[in-house]
């Protein structure tokens, strides 16, 4: 795992419009560039071919359109308009209906009403058509108002939906005990944001152990749960503990991201656990795969030869 500052320099070259040209040029070029190791490509044509090959490997998928941050309303529409798009296309593809999303892509950081109608819009057209839809959750300036946002739909009825909350910051426990009480589900991930001291734990330690306490919370009182982590000793302890606990393999799912330890997800899937494949794809992906690139040195040292041979192909 990388430390602090190398995570932190990753989340700053996220940011460059520069390195997202050149990674718009070389990045999705074929089908063997270097980008296609963590998004599926481009296109919802090209997400639905990866998680139609997921399911025939017996995994469950979550398709999430790639986008965060837009300035504006019109952005923030037309990203809600392409989320229908996608999800009619899903529908039509016979995939399994389940799509991931952020607030700050359907307008959050412009106008919050706005962002909350963008969202209802996406609810009415996917849960009449049985789908899940999970609120992504993103740096922690924006936990509280999601956690808001998602209890206010909750409240209004919209109970085909779900959440994320990451173990890095402090106050997840307690956000844990609330969303419990609604009857939630919810997904626990580490966090792959780059966060202050004042609200997250800086040690890898502190933040697996708050993990671990967690899922445990998660299994004995929540509603089916997403264990999300690639971590072998986390996805051991969920295991043992749930066994201990008499939590049935159908009451929870491990979830893990397109390209990341494949080889444990076919092992968790043999031993009858259910395991779902987070698919991100589309023209935005590039702030989501230096977050990737900052988790894991190998992830650099892969990305740096795919870039070589690209440049030179």
């Amino acid at each position: 795992m990388l430390d602090a500052a190398s995570k932190a320099f990753f989340h700053t070259l996220a940011r460059s419009r520069l390195l997202k040209r050149l990674a718009s040029r070389y990045g999705m070029r074929k089908p063997t560039s270097f980008a296609r190791r963590f998004v599926a490509g481009e296109t919802i044509e090209e997400a639905i071919e990866a998680a139609t090959l997921a399911q025939s490997r017996g995994l469950l998928v979550t398709l999430d359109l790639l986008g965060e941050s837009v300035t504006n309303l019109d952005e923030a529409d037309a990203a809600t308009r392409a989320y229908l798009r996608v999800i009619d296309t899903i529908v039509a593809s016979g995939i399994e209906r389940n799509v991931s999303l952020k607030l700050t892509q359907l307008g959050l950081d412009v106008d919050k009403a706005s962002a909350v109608d963008n969202l209802r819009k996406i609810l009415e057209r996917a849960e009449p058509a049985g789908f899940f839809v999970r609120i992504d959750m993103e740096n922690s300036p924006y936990t509280e108002v999601t956690l808001e946002i998602f209890e206010t739909l909750w409240q209004q009825g919209h109970r085909q939906i779900g959440v994320v909350v990451q173990s890095a910051l402090y106050r997840t426990e307690q956000d844990l005990g609330r969303l419990n009480a609604l009857g939630a589900r919810v997904r626990l991930v580490k966090g792959a944001y780059k966060e202050p001291a004042t609200v997250a734990y800086a040690r890898k330690a502190d933040v697996d152990a708050a993990y671990a306490r967690e899922l445990q919370m998660l299994l004995v009182s929540g509603h089916y749960p997403a264990i999300a982590t690639h971590d072998p000793k986390l996805i051991d302890l969920t295991r043992r503990y749930a066994d201990e606990h008499g939590v049935g393999r159908d009451r929870f799912e491990f979830q893990m991201l397109y390209g990341v330890r494949r080889d444990l997800q076919q092992l968790l899937v043999r031993d009858g656990y259910r395991v779902r494949v987070y698919i991100p794809f589309g023209r935005e992906w590039f702030p989501y795969f230096m977050r990737r690139l900052g988790e894991r040195p190998a992830n650099v040292a892969f990305v740096l030869r795919g870039i070589v041979g690209e440049t030179a192909g």
